[in-house]
């Protein structure tokens, strides 16, 4: 539809809208007594043939001339044909009615009968109009194909595409029945703050803001870790946060600035309860929402049963790219080969940072079934406890599905002198640069002096198990509004 063709449509748009006015009709009507859905209606034909029902929708076709038409209703739960005589309206409210247009949304009372095709209708006895819609929807047979509108404009998109609402409708169920399991399981929901005076809990560029009472700078959080562990210090033993997240990063198919994710932390547990979990609370909602364990994501079938596969991550590699560092014992060596390889390291480069950029190029692609990799480096999981048998590796696991990271865990570091030790590396790190790393939280340092029990810690990327379970392929999907560039000409479809 060109922008001259719009330009028209909407002229002639607002031309009704002060006809409908200038006939005592109120484009924009108080509220409607509904009694009944589309979908209501289509299912219990049998006991509404023959009586009267209200409802009100959006008009999405219309047909029909002369002293009859036919239109398509469009409500929250789907379509119902309507259906307008004349005879039955009188000529002043028909000539009204023939002054709509698809995109009006209206509220109708009528009877319900099916037509010679057989097809459920209302025959409207009278109608009312809700608001006037001053612009066309996208085109019928085009529809809103436009990627980018469509998220810029997710209410065109909710209109027309009914298969993004059903996404959404997802979403919602799968982050009830993600609460609904952890309060079965006596886990606490808590809200701790989303602005923080010191960033930290992940490897993450923040974002600031500035609070002017206080004329101090303040970081919007890249993770709830670590107000939440300070729970467990005051004595809770379960709680969780499911809330927004804001990391100053790049956008692609799996990464937002803001996006949601929940952690869960357990007293007296340990990285393999949160393996535990892990499986159970994502089969709990797989089973809920689809009835099966079994699930495709972009045509790959997978099996979301537990127990899940295990895996170190120095195994993963030696599998997937040929790599064995049992081999490469020294950080030299480790920087040669990285350098063979064209990865991005620098003089101070380590074994371990080495080890976990060979594992993002070479393993995580070939991660497809629900997997768990095991035993993370520590110079990569500041948080995690170090591996009594293996000092240079941490109890630490991330779960894996289609390629991508959906789940991050600890057996969680509760010796506060190591933490500051590990502190103090990340601060070295953050001095030469490295604005991701970590900074020193001296008051989370004081709460583990107090006494932090043994914990597992677990975190799971919402909108990335969305996807998973919606078979969407971008993160945008699942978000009703993503961030995205500004654009000035956004006003037309």
């Amino acid at each position: 539809m060109s922008e001259e063709t719009v330009h028209e449509l909407i002229l002639r748009r607002h031309e009704k809208l002060k006809e409908l006015d200038d006939r005592g009709m109120d484009p924009y009507g108080e509220k409607y007594l509904v009694t009944h859905q589309a979908q209501e209606i289509l299912e219990g034909f049998e006991e509404l043939e023959g009586k009267e029902v209200s409802l009100c929708g959006r008009i999405m076709t219309t047909r029909g001339h002369g002293k009859a038409a036919f239109a398509n209703l469009q409500d929250e739960s789907g379509q119902i044909q309507i259906y307008a005589r004349l005879d039955d309206l009188g000529e002043d409210n028909y000539e009204c009615y023939g002054l709509l247009d698809i995109g009006d949304i209206i509220g109708v009372k009528g009877k319900v009968f099916k037509t010679r095709r057989g097809e459920v209708t209302v025959s409207i006895l009278e109608f009312r109009l809700l608001a006037k819609s001053l612009r066309p929807l996208p085109e019928k047979w085009h529809g809103l194909k436009d990627v980018e509108l469509r998220y810029r404009q997710r209410y065109l998109d909710l209109i027309v595409n009914p298969q993004v609402k059903k996404v959404f409708i997802q979403r919602s169920k799968i982050i009830q029945f993600i609460r609904d399991f952890l309060n079965r399981e006596g886990f606490l929901e808590v809200e701790t703050p989303t602005m923080h005076s010191i960033t930290g809990g992940a490897s993450a560029r923040p974002f600031i803001t500035h609070h002017n009472t206080l004329n101090m700078n303040l970081y919007l959080r890249i993770a709830t870790e670590l107000h939440l562990k300070r729970l467990l210090v005051g004595g809770f033993d379960r709680v969780y946060e499911l809330g927004r997240i804001f990391r100053n990063e790049g956008i692609s198919t799996k990464h937002n600035p803001e996006f949601t994710s929940i952690e869960i932390y357990q007293s007296n547990a340990d990285y393999f309860d949160m393996m535990k979990l892990t499986e159970s609370l994502i089969a709990h909602v797989a089973e809920k929402i689809f009835g099966t364990l079994k699930i495709t994501y972009q045509g790959n079938e997978m099996d979301l049963t537990p127990p899940w596969p295990r895996m170190t991550m120095l195994d993963s590699i030696k599998k997937y790219a040929g790599f064995d560092f049992d081999e490469i014992k020294t950080d030299e060596e480790a920087l040669k080969l990285a350098r063979q390889h064209k990865m991005e390291v620098f003089n101070d480069t380590v074994r371990g940072e080495v080890i976990n950029m060979f594992f993002e190029n070479y393993v995580e692609k070939h991660l497809v079934q629900p997997t768990f990799i095991m035993d993370y480096p520590l110079e990569v999981s500041p948080l995690a406890k170090r591996k009594k048998d293996e000092p240079g590796f941490t109890y630490r696991f991330e779960a894996f599905m289609a390629g991508s990271e959906i789940a991050n865990a600890f057996t969680e570091l509760n010796d506060p002198i190591d933490q500051r030790e590990r502190f103090k590396k990340q601060v070295e790190k953050r001095a030469a640069g490295d604005e991701e790393a970590h900074m020193m939280d001296e008051d989370f340092i004081t709460a583990l002096e107090y006494g932090m029990p043994p914990a597992g810690g677990l975190g799971i990327g919402i909108d990335r198990l969305v996807m998973l379970l919606t078979d969407s392929p971008s993160i945008r999907d699942v978000l009703l509004f993503p961030t995205l560039r500004p654009r000035e000409d956004i006003s037309s479809p």
